[in-house]
């Protein structure tokens, strides 16, 4: 084992000897067959275990040579994955800390790597490596990602978003264009396994961790493990960390990492920017730390009378745009670039989605919100909400959140398999609310009910708002299909599609 485990260490380019390598790949989501899809590419063997596997990715696998089995039943390692004895272990961001076979590789002493790791240490297969912007948080990582990149396009790069926003790092990496920079989305489990091997330590040019609230508990066993893997996105950073000056957990995470030196602490924030900041003066937001003179002057970057017109003026939404900022001016963007760049910028499908608006009620799709602390942050946006809430809370505590808000409600409308304690926080912090509940168990039949339900409660002047605070796949595929449902089903309440003249979007408030 003394050997291969020298030599994986060694293994830290594309053009360097990976053939016949031995590496079992755990997952065959989107990013566990990109790991087998690069490593059979690179001549090692690969043995990818899945309790399922989609049927065109393992037609796929056959054709590049490598091996699948599917075992549903993985509560322990199967016989073949012994047999094949791997020198190597690459997890999908899915698979649990403590799975079963991930206990098996650690009691064999089996080093374990995630996809990012991989892909670092192979970025440099079309020449030279592109500069990685790193972005993590609990919420609004991959509106961002999209923010930055698109400033950095704009500026004039090679660019990629990429990582947990859909597109495989490994994919971007092995992109035969090749890029000046990519923008890699890092959700809290990829980070979990990153920086773990000699050899494949990640040294991001800069870094954010935008926002830090309870989530995925239930996949890192406590808040402490949670924050511990967040703040892993800062190590080694090499020019800008960038972190949330009302989030005292970002603050901390940059004081205690281990960075190049002379990278910079970099602040965003809603309030007036100190030195090094960014923030807002007077309704202008303004970036003080790129700039020669900062403690006496600032750069304006836009208005939030500008992006009220483009439909980004919600503080949520400001605060990404901060940051996103932050990270394209630390890559040199100039600040005329940024602000073309919010003029025409969008937010995707789910985010704070107007529907339409009839009767004087507003009708939105934040479907994006699958968290209480995404919830909190779009309920915060409207002065009175008919809230559709519920679905698998992740084992994240909801009372808080429903106290939170309990006055700006005019009813609640509870979907999902955890309602229970949906009610009883209702019962506890809102006794006289009306709050109505969805018992369907076909996804198909849930959101005309909500939406029924939701429709009897509003009044002119509310919002309807579909912010979750929960994850989607008690009911639904995924929080687009959640999304897309509920906005069907209010299409298909008023007797069909909106009006051809009626908005797409709308800024709070407007």
């Amino acid at each position: 084992m003394t050997g291969s485990r020298e030599r994986l260490e060694a293994l830290t380019s594309w053009h360097h000897d990976w053939s016949g390598l031995r590496v079992a790949v755990f997952g065959l989501g989107v990013t566990g067959f990109s790991v087998a899809d690069t490593l059979a590419e690179l001549g090692a063997e690969v043995l990818v275990v899945a309790s399922r596997a989609d049927a065109e990715r393992a037609m796929l696998l056959e054709v590049i040579g490598a091996e699948l089995l599917e075992e549903p039943d993985l509560s322990a390692p199967p016989a073949r994955l012994v047999e094949f004895d791997p020198e190597l272990v690459v997890v999908s961001p899915g698979f649990h800390w403590d799975h079963p076979l991930l206990l098996w590789a650690d009691h064999r002493g089996l080093p374990v790597w995630g996809d990012i790791e991989l892909a670092w240490r192979l970025r440099d297969k079309v020449g030279e490596p592109a500069d990685w912007i790193c972005v993590t948080g609990t919420n609004g990582k991959t509106t961002t990602v999209q923010l930055t990149a698109t400033m950095l396009l704009a500026g004039g790069s090679r660019v990629a978003p990429c990582g947990n926003i859909g597109v495989p790092v490994l994919d971007a990496i092995r992109d035969p264009q090749g890029f000046d920079v990519l923008v890699v989305e890092l959700s809290s489990y990829q980070l979990h396994w990153i920086n773990r091997n000699r050899g494949g330590v990640l040294s991001p040019y800069s870094a954010a961790c935008l926002n830090i609230a309870d989530d995925h508990l239930d996949w890192h066993g406590s808040m402490e493990a949670y924050i511990a893997a967040k703040a892993k996105v800062y190590d080694n950073a090499q020019v800008a960390c960038v972190y949330n000056r009302a989030d005292q957990n970002t603050l901390r995470m940059v004081e205690e990492a281990e960075v190049v030196e002379g990278a910079r602490a970099i602040g965003f924030g809603l309030d007036i920017p100190g030195p090094s900041d960014f923030g807002i003066v007077d309704g202008i937001l303004c970036d003080r730390a790129f700039l020669e003179d900062r403690r006496n002057s600032a750069i304006e970057l836009t208005t939030l009378d500008e992006l009220a017109e483009a439909g980004l003026a919600a503080p949520h939404v400001v605060a990404n745009i901060l940051a996103a900022s932050a990270l394209a001016r630390s890559y040199g963007v100039e600040p005329q670039v940024i602000r073309d760049v919010l003029t025409a910028f969008r937010l995707d499908a789910h985010r704070i989605e107007l529907v339409r608006v009839e009767a004087g009620v507003s009708w939105v799709d934040d479907s994006k919100a699958t968290n209480p602390h995404a919830a909190d942050a779009s309920l915060r946006a409207y002065p009175s909400v008919v809230w559709v809430v519920g679905g698998l809370l992740k084992g994240v505590d909801i009372d808080q959140l429903v106290s939170a808000h309990a006055t700006r409600l005019r009813g609640a409308v509870l979907i999902g398999v955890d309602r229970a304690a949906l009610l009883a926080a209702f019962e506890r912090h809102a006794p006289g609310l009306p709050v109505l509940e969805v018992e369907a168990d076909e996804t198909e039949g849930v959101m005309p009910l909500a939406v029924r339900l939701a429709g009897g409660l509003a009044r002119e002047g509310d919002t309807v708002l579909l912010a979750p605070a929960a994850a989607s796949m008690d009911q639904f595929a995924d929080y687009a299909e959640r999304g897309r449902l509920f906005q069907a089903a209010v299409n298909e309440f008023f007797g069909g599609e909106a009006d051809d003249d009626e908005p797409a979007s709308r800024p709070p408030g407007a």
